[in-house]
């Protein structure tokens, strides 16, 4: 009898341990008229590319998975900005600001170099992932014709180019 509950308890606590959260998802901010978007890719981003209409907002976003780029997120107007991240670098938070567009977006890695693009100017937004070793798997959101209306960040913990 005493070894039936002891194996009732120790069944008991380990379902009430919390499942390690290898996957998150920053909450999408802007307006988010527009078309939906998801990037797609195998392994980590290695570079990031942004396009910024003058002085104003966000007009596209290209990803690049190991050696491949993602499918063109927007347009290819006004000036681009590219990071390219060094061997075993990832991003670790994506911050900026946005209204009708995104305005500004700020690409952190875990080295602590940054990718700045656009223009500061009103609401703030800062994504991170829940998981101390997780990494930008993808981003989401809107798009329109003429930039990115929506925003949001999926986080993973990567292992040798997989999601675990």
């Amino acid at each position: 009898m005493l070894s039936l509950l002891f194996c009732a308890v120790l069944c008991a606590s380990c379902m009430a341990t919390p499942a390690l959260e290898y996957y998150s998802y920053s909450r999408a901010v802007g307006t988010g008229s527009g078309t939906s978007f998801s990037t797609v890719g195998v392994g980590s981003i290695t570079a990031i590319r942004v396009w910024e209409v003058q002085n104003n907002y966000i007009a596209g976003i290209h990803l690049r998975y190991d050696y491949i780029w993602s499918k063109m997120i927007g347009r290819t107007y006004g000036t681009v900005n590219e990071l390219r991240l060094f061997d075993g670098e990832r991003i670790v938070q994506v911050s900026g600001k946005y209204y009708s567009y995104i305005q500004q977006l700020i690409f952190v890695t875990s080295r602590g170099r940054t990718l700045t693009v656009g223009q500061p100017s009103q609401f703030s937004f800062n994504f991170y992932p829940t998981h101390p070793d997780a990494e930008l798997k993808l981003l989401s959101g809107r798009v329109n014709t003429a930039g990115i209306t929506s925003l949001g960040a999926h986080w993973a913990v990567m292992r040798n180019g997989t999601s675990i």
